[in-house]
């Protein structure tokens, strides 16, 4: 169940190959004219900032509906140029993919279901060719038409009442990527009321890209972090044989319940155990199994997944979360190289290879 690595998106040039090569002289990432995407980088930077402490970089910003850092060593001619670029990619990134963004492409094509195809370019074609393979490996579990779902289910909005079976019926007429229609260079939801919203991937699959950005642009390690979704390579400035992670305990936020030694490799959490609302004592979360219609409800309060790429362990952990603990641990321990835990109220069940990589 392994995910092929993603383009670099955002034309840069292509990776230096051999794990010796000297870095391409770095390229600028260019900001989009489309988008309004210099709107979003204005707000970007208004949050972003740096400082060098214990030998590496620390870029830090709000991006993506989450706080992003970024830790990382490069030699004095090429840190200011890579942090300039890391913003203005994930700038462009955002004001391209974001539902929250009235001038997304998201927008665009959710603004056209049911009536007009929508021209994509070379890069949003490989988006959705990747959202394609997401949702065959995950059997459906990923599915980016899910918003009518989401919708319905908003953890943020005051409710009184949970929704009824004719209103989750009616959102799930609207949801399933099969009924989308694709042909290169264009989309089109077919029936009106369809969304598309790439929150399921979207951070993990930029967590992995600006990563590569700074491999490309000069960086001899690196720690990207958005929202504890994160991306290594290289080692640590302070000497240690690996970058160490905690992951946070859902049954008391904000204390890790142990930590991983990760190296070269990525760290994903899906949980429900912030963005929830409760109802006459009744919890509900915020991740919806597409398949009932309904919030998942199994006992599970996190999913942590270690693998190759942060879009590979975000689409596993949030698999694994849906699944529950039983299949999920099944497909943790089926799958060549990756390792995870599930986190439940009273008890916490780890894959074989946890273990080598836990440091606590």
């Amino acid at each position: 169940m392994l995910v092929r690595p993603a383009h670099l998106i955002m034309g840069e040039p292509p990776r230096p190959s051999g794990p010796s090569a000297a870095p391409v002289q770095p390229v600028p990432v260019r900001l989009l004219d489309d988008f309004n995407a210099a709107a979003m980088m204005a707000r970007i930077q208004k949050s972003a900032r740096t400082e060098f402490r214990n030998g590496a970089h620390e870029l830090t910003f709000q991006a993506l509906g989450t706080q992003c850092r970024i830790s990382f060593v490069a030699p004095p001619q090429y840190a200011s140029g890579f942090a300039a670029s890391a913003l203005t990619w994930v700038a462009n990134f955002e004001a391209k993919y974001s539902r929250y963004w009235p001038d997304s492409l998201i927008c665009r094509i959710n603004a056209a279901a049911g009536k007009d195809w929508t021209v994509l370019d070379a890069e949003a074609d490989r988006i959705f060719a990747l959202c394609h393979e997401l949702n065959f490996l995950t059997r459906g579990i990923f599915d980016p038409t899910a918003l009518p779902l989401l919708k319905l289910w908003d953890w943020k909005q005051p409710r009184t009442t949970l929704p009824s079976d004719a209103e989750i019926a009616a959102a799930q007429a609207l949801v399933g990527w099969r009924q989308v229609k694709r042909a290169p260079g264009k989309i089109l939801l077919p029936k009106a009321g369809m969304s598309l919203d790439l929150g399921g991937m979207g951070k993990e699959f930029a967590v992995d890209q600006v990563a590569q950005l700074a491999q490309l642009q000069g960086c001899t390690s690196a720690l990207v972090d958005f929202g504890a979704d994160v991306r290594v390579f290289g080692l640590p400035p302070d000497g240690r044989p690996a970058w160490h992670i905690g992951l946070d305990d859902p049954r008391q936020p904000g204390k890790p319940w142990t930590g991983l030694a990760v190296r070269e490799a990525a760290v994903a959490t899906s949980g429900d155990y912030v963005r929830k609302f409760e109802l006459n004592g009744v919890r509900v979360g915020h991740i919806v199994d597409v398949r009932t219609g309904r919030p998942v409800d199994n006992g599970v309060r996190a999913v942590s997944v270690l693998a190759p790429s942060c879009t590979q362990a975000g689409m596993l952990s949030t698999s694994v979360f849906v699944l529950g603990p039983d299949e999920g641990m099944k497909l943790l321990d089926g799958t060549l190289g990756v390792a995870g835990a599930v986190v439940m109220e009273n008890r916490t069940i780890v894959s074989r290879r946890f273990h080598e990589h836990a440091t606590s």
